[in-house]
């Protein structure tokens, strides 16, 4: 199939609006148009134009594309971005403020935002608003799939912010029937859906319906909502021209598969933005245009951004760990393994149950488990709602950070990052070691200090200084499974909380 070029969309351009010279003024039109109503011949023509006229005041205004923009438009969001790049200037390298627009389209009340990659690429500040509202929020990139040219947003709101929190190693509380508890704090008749919502927070924002793209058809109206050219909410409509359409882009090494192709107006500012059946159902994110020609533009199809979604964007951004695994069939969620020593072991949590709600939402698929698991702050107890022989239990949680929770699942070990003598050098401090684990066959023991890490394939290269849990995932994910990794460690052998060279401990670490 031949491959199309075609211009990424990204940046900000502003439209010059610019008056025309000797237009009649509207005030000049309203003199006139009382006029051309009343005024004039009356002969046959003019009575059978004039009923004409009084046939079309009849007609309905509204159309199927107006009822679309009204339902989806609120959910549309205008996003604008600050970056700073370097650029060489007489004066030596210096940092250059840059702004730039696109368009995005909230997918879940708690202020989950689709968009595309390209449109918050290096962005320092994200801010995004609505139609209507003068107020602009801040943003935050919380997962990217730059080969996609996706990214997941999240509207920050003052009491969202997280903070600080301790890590807990698992829950109090203990196991609870659901059943008991409405008797104590609520009286729902013993019900254990009541209460649920579909979002949890004090500001709920408008969501695009999620439609299909497996059936669409050539010919099929559509309508694009954006921002093009810095003109925010702009509604345009067309037809798919054509389906599973292959184009590279030039310059950015970006090569999409299957994407629709529609004459809808797609400009320089509708990245991101959503392009909508004739329902109101999102069925793909407006990405690229054809800059050589009129009305070609392209979509990325909805089943490839759900799965994108689902398979890397929501678990990239989840910041809480829960410590326990989840499959899904046709009961709903079934847990698969509950993690000795994770912040689900005190629950009473067991394999085989099936997973009703997490913090009083239902839960009743992997996409809707997902998605709340994203709302779970770090070391918030939230309640977590199961089933088991008919009968249904609720018990508290406390989450870990999903770093830790990716170093206990992956070598069996949870770290905090601490700052140590004068010089305040940064360490990794081992807080927990799980038996059985990689990391307990090295021999590493609580209150160890990890101070750096080199594989073993690497053997050219110095070791890499431990300073934070970012760098200790970063060498995790570039090494297969069953690597050696050298270890450099510190152990307070005399207690004296001072750590010396004669304190320094090597060893290897099969991942």
């Amino acid at each position: 199939m031949p491959r199309i070029g075609a211009a990424l969309l990204s940046g900000l351009t502003l439209a010059a609006v610019t008056s025309v010279t000797g237009a009649s003024s509207p005030a000049a039109a309203l003199q006139i148009a009382p006029q051309l109503a009343t005024g004039g011949p009356s002969g046959p023509e003019e009575r059978a134009r004039a009923d004409i006229y009084d046939s079309l005041q009849k007609l309905p205004r509204e159309t199927p594309v107006s009822l679309v923009a009204q339902a989806v438009g609120p959910s549309v969001v205008y996003v604008e971005t600050e970056m700073v790049r370097p650029v060489r200037t007489i004066f030596g390298l210096q940092n250059e403020t840059r702004n730039g627009s696109g368009s995005g389209v909230v997918i879940h009340p708690s202020g989950l935002i689709i968009t595309n990659y390209h449109v918050v690429e290096n962005a320092r500040e994200i801010r995004v608003s609505f139609e209507g509202n003068p107020e602009s929020y801040p943003a935050e990139r919380i997962s990217f799939v730059r080969e996609e040219d996706l990214a997941l947003l999240k509207i920050q709101l003052p009491d969202q912010d997280e903070g600080s929190r301790p890590l807990r190693r698992r829950a109090r509380g203990g196991l609870r029937a659901a059943s008991d508890r409405a008797g104590a704090d609520r009286s729902d008749g013993g019900n254990p859906d009541a209460g649920m919502t579909d979002a949890k927070g004090p500001t709920l924002f408008p969501t695009v319906r999620m439609g299909t793209s497996a059936d669409l058809m050539p010919g099929e109206r559509v309508v694009a909502i954006g921002s093009p050219h810095g003109q925010t909410y702009t509604v345009s409509t067309g037809i798919i021209s054509g389906l599973h359409r292959d184009v590279s882009v030039p310059g950015r090494d970006l090569n999409f598969r299957g994407l629709i192709q529609t004459d809808a107006s797609i400009n320089f500012g509708n990245s991101g933005g959503p392009l909508l059946n004739i329902h109101g159902e999102l069925i793909g994110i407006n990405t690229v245009m054809n800059a050589s020609a009129e009305n070609i533009g392209f979509a990325i199809p909805v089943d490839r951004v759900r799965q994108v979604l689902e398979d890397v964007l929501f678990p990239n951004a989840r910041r809480t760990w829960l410590g326990f695994d989840v499959t899904e069939d046709a009961s709903g969620l079934v847990v698969s393994k509950v993690w000795p020593m994770g912040p689900a072991e005190g629950t009473g949590l067991c394999e085989g149950d099936r997973v009703v709600a997490l913090d009083r939402t239902a839960v009743p698929d992997a996409e809707s488990y997902l998605l709340q698991s994203l709302q779970v702050d770090v070391g918030r107890p939230v309640d977590i709602q199961f089933a088991r022989g008919g009968e249904t239990f609720t018990a508290p949680i406390a989450g870990w950070d999903e770093l830790n929770g990716f170093f206990f699942r992956d070598v069996g070990l949870t770290v905090k990052e601490i700052l140590l003598n004068q010089n305040r050098q940064p360490f990794l401090q081992v807080e927990a070691v799980l038996p059985g684990s990689p990391a307990d066959e090295l021999g590493v023991l609580e209150g160890d200090l990890l101070q750096a890490a080199r594989p073993r394939t690497r053997q050219r290269y110095p070791a890499i200084a431990l300073s934070d849990k970012a760098t200790l995932k970063t060498i995790l994910d570039g090494v297969p499974a069953g690597t050696e990794i050298e270890i450099d460690a510190y152990r307070d052998m005399n207690g004296d909380l001072r750590f010396s060279n004669n304190e320094l401990l090597k060893g290897v670490l099969v991942r």
